[in-house]
């Protein structure tokens, strides 16, 4: 899997879990790998997706009951969207 692929699959699914991850919804960043193949978890093409995905700011980052918790960047909507080459709602 190509860290492209693994990015969109970690933004789509941040995007469609109820509710969605945006802003103040947030989730613990171990969930980040959740849903991709168990032999990817923990390697550094997936390492490298999420540190560029924090990078573009895409994702944001914040410290909650003791645990990092992420949350998509609500001021990047646009731009994941194209990133994603779907019609922002």
């Amino acid at each position: 899997m190509e860290k492209r692929a693994i990015q969109e699959k970690i933004l789509r699914k941040l995007m469609s879990v109820k509710p969605p991850k945006w802003g103040n919804s947030h989730t613990e960043e171990d969930n980040l790998v959740k849903g991709l193949p168990s032999h990817l978890r923990g390697a550094k093409v997936v390492e490298k997706a999420i540190k560029e995905l924090f990078q573009l700011e895409f994702l944001t980052k914040a410290k909650k009951t003791g645990e990092w918790h992420v949350s998509l960047n609500p001021s990047k909507k646009e731009e994941i969207y194209r990133f994603l080459k779907i019609p922002p709602t």
